[in-house]
């Protein structure tokens, strides 16, 4: 039995399912990914998001707004590129859901996060949202737009996602940047100077490395899965392409940065028990201050995690299995925290 099939079967012990399994001050719980949409299956009108975050105790939840969604489609393969924004779509389509992202915000009475002082507020337990942008293609006309979306409150900015753009290459297609291009590296020190977390999710391990090259503070890859097993290629199933290599993960821990592991329940199993092992098993191999949720709520099919209360349950298994507080707490939220918090404190006026 090797240490993935050790932790599997340990995790699927029974556990108390109410309460936590020790009575010390609450374990919240943070997310580095997540989507809430105004259409499809899930709207956020009935499943608003300040339910879900008391429902599971997170006072840290990121939204993520999918900054290229107009000019994709979906097919067998997964996402691909259908179409590509004329000059000004992109920030404009970024602005109006935007508008409706703090519309349902103020109705949820949830608060926005802009500064580390919001952050130690949610680290003691006061609700409050993060806003990121997957995929920066509103800055497909210019580095202006980078203090445009600060100003409007985002602090998270994930460089690519499935629609080609200036920054540099993504995981499943053909890379034609050969990494990160000037205008990417160009992207990152504003980004520094701004206060905005770096997301690497979906970049090539070659826009990885340039990345953390280029970065003056630690960087994030907010959600997918470490794999040891293969390297990841764009010719692969979409999400094998999707996984990050353990080179690359351990780069990013090195850096000080923090891994985020995904609910997709082909990757991770279908239970928050598999995914309470697979999170254990990138803590060991990365270490337990670089490893964090990063779910991608809302946006899988056949999730491990559907919820936040499906994480107060992960966390509660942790406690169930004796893993120590410490731990836990920074799997949960702590991890998280520290690299936003980091961020910020490099911000130049």
């Amino acid at each position: 039995m090797d240490r993935r099939q050790f932790l599997l079967a340990g995790l699927a012990a029974p556990f108390t399912a109410a309460g936590r399994a020790s009575a010390g001050d609450p374990i919240y719980i943070g997310d580095m990914h997540a989507h809430l949409f105004f259409i499809g299956p899930r709207p956020a009108s009935k499943h608003p998001l300040g339910k879900s975050m008391v429902g599971g105790g997170a006072t840290l939840a990121t939204w993520s707004l999918v900054g290229d969604q107009p000019w994709l489609a979906i097919g067998g393969g997964g996402f691909k590129q259908k179409g590509a924004p004329k000059s000004g779509e992109a920030p404009k389509w970024l602005d109006e859901e935007l508008a409706r992202v703090k519309a349902h915000l103020a109705a949820q009475k949830l608060k926005i996060v802009v500064n580390a002082g919001d952050v130690d507020a949610a680290l003691k337990g006061e609700p409050h949202v993060v806003l990121a942008v997957e995929g920066a293609t509103f800055l497909d006309d210019g580095i202006g737009q980078l203090a445009v979306a600060y100003e409007a409150g985002i602090r998270l900015i994930q460089l690519v996602h499935y629609v080609r753009n200036p920054i540099g290459d993504f995981q499943t297609e053909k890379p034609e940047h050969n990494g990160l291009s000037d205008f990417g590296k160009t992207v990152i020190a504003d980004c520094n100077r701004l206060g905005i977390l770096v997301d690497l999710a979906h970049c090539t391990n070659e826009t990885v490395t340039d990345a953390l090259t280029q970065s003056k503070v630690p960087l994030i890859w907010s959600h997918s899965s470490v794999t040891r097993e293969r390297t990841p290629d764009w010719r692969m199933p979409v999400w094998q392409a999707r996984q990050l290599s353990l080179k690359g993960a351990k780069a990013i821990a090195d850096k000080g940065g923090v891994v985020g592991l995904w609910a997709l329940g082909a990757d991770v199993g279908k239970t928050p028990d598999s995914y309470a092992a697979r999170l254990l098993e990138m803590a060991e191999w990365l270490g337990e201050d670089h490893v964090a949720f990063g779910t991608d709520m809302n946006a899988l099919s056949a999730p491990a995690i559907a919820s936040y209360a499906d994480l107060a349950r992960v966390v509660r298994i942790m406690e169930a299995r004796k893993v120590p507080e410490a731990r836990i707490r920074k799997l949960a939220i702590e991890n998280y925290a520290r690299v936003l918090k980091g961020a910020f404190a490099a911000r130049k006026a």
